[in-house]
């Protein structure tokens, strides 16, 4: 079965990976990335036929570049840059910077190596094809749209009648059931409900005229865990401080579970609570997390009602309308919401991650609040990452 192309434009992905990029273009040209995919759904098969389209549909990728009306839109953007999106005139994903392999038993692997201003930009776009081939080749297409639509219905129909009161950003690029359900599902939030403030995908911000929305992922966090001269325990640090840099105070919601929220807050410092407008949760207990940000923002004199706290880990909307009941007296509260908006259909979504594994062929980690979280390729490193955190934490409690 042949499929017609799943990637049409390379806005078509998350906007924080420019966010990211720009800074590395900026700052770290030198610094190299491995990028490793993972299916942490158990008993998933890749067939051959799968393995094949997915190949197919990477070439087709490795074919695109940018529009100039693409690049016109995001210099539009405020804080995109004229030498970026200068840069982005001549870049295009390289086809050599990506291997794949389908074991016996099924297992689809992905590794992606190159220039880390290049290689991060595959993760969004290989995650969307991979999640699109593998529900159209498994399942009957139609009947996974037909429960997609009766869900949306009621979603929609819930956001009017005052079932929920919460406003959201949709975030279902890399997890959604197809390019053309996800802009059925952000067309429909936008134009039928007034709870939708915007969408992680620049492609469909650009055509429905809705706010682009994204700042920073774990990998720009991880990333510093490879240049030598900056110590484990200190990489949040060197990139909120590089971020602030570069943005000048703009763009500045920061995610704080990299290598854990309790040593993101030792670098949270004054500075950084009156420069970043918030935080965004993405795992462990959304509710001590919060807690814990008021109670950070207040030890620093700071009204906790101006900061937003963004959640974003595995929601739907019950689970966000009991946070934002729970929140929205104390702080802004908003959410981005993935999955449930763009893969809620009678079958259970694929839980796929392409995560940065080595910077300059040393090993980074991502440790977030949740053990379950962590994913890395060398237990020793991670060990070490988890002693270096600790080590800081301790000595900090000391002082």
């Amino acid at each position: 079965m042949k499929l017609e192309p799943i990637i049409i434009s390379l806005l078509d992905t998350d906007l924080y990976k420019f966010n990211m990029n720009q800074v590395i273009f900026h700052k770290h040209t030198d610094l190299c990335g491995e990028y490793y995919f993972k299916c942490r759904n158990k008993d998933v098969v890749f067939t051959q036929e799968m393995f094949e389209e997915i190949n197919a549909q990477i070439d087709h990728l490795c074919t695109l570049t940018f529009k100039k009306e693409e690049l016109d839109y995001l210099q539009s953007i405020r804080f995109i840059k004229n030498d970026y999106v200068e840069f982005l005139r001549l870049w295009h994903p390289l086809r050599e910077y990506v291997t794949t392999n389908l074991c016996e038993n099924g297992e689809l692997q992905i590794v992606v190596n190159g220039p880390l201003f290049s290689a991060m930009q595959f993760e969004i776009y290989l995650l969307e094809i991979v999640n699109e081939v593998y529900f159209r080749l498994k399942y009957d297409y139609d009947e996974l749209l037909k429960s997609a639509e009766e869900k949306l219905d009621k979603k929609i129909q819930a956001l009017n009648d005052g079932t929920y009161t919460f406003k959201f950003a949709e975030f279902g690029c890399r997890r959604r059931l197809s390019r053309e359900w996800q802009d059925v599902v952000v067309r429909r939030l936008a134009d039928e409900t007034d709870k939708c403030v915007g969408t992680s995908n620049v492609y469909l911000a650009m055509k429905y005229n809705l706010t682009p929305i994204g700042t920073y992922a774990h990998e720009f966090v991880q990333m510093y865990q490879g240049i030598d001269s900056i110590p484990l325990a200190y990489s949040n640090y060197y990139a909120m401080k590089d971020w602030y840099v570069e943005y000048d105070g703009d763009n500045g919601t920061a995610l704080t579970d990299t290598v854990t929220t309790d040593l993101f807050l030792l670098d949270f410092n004054r500075s950084m609570v009156n420069n970043y407008t918030g935080v965004r949760h993405d795992s462990g207990d959304p509710y001590k997390w919060g807690e814990k940000m008021i109670a950070h923002y207040q030890k620093y004199g700071v009204d906790p009602k101006t900061k937003l706290l963004l959640f974003s880990d595995s929601l739907d909307f019950d689970k966000a309308q009991r946070l934002f009941d729970y929140f929205k007296d104390r702080a802004k509260v908003s959410f981005g919401i993935g999955t449930f908006c763009s893969n809620d259909t009678s079958q259970t979504a694929l839980n796929i991650v392409i995560k940065l594994q080595y910077v300059n062929d040393r090993p980074v980690a991502k440790l977030s609040d949740d053990s379950g979280k962590a994913m890395c390729k060398d237990n020793e490193y991670l060990d070490y990452l988890r002693r270096s955190v600790e080590f800081r934490l301790n000595r900090e409690k000391m002082k």
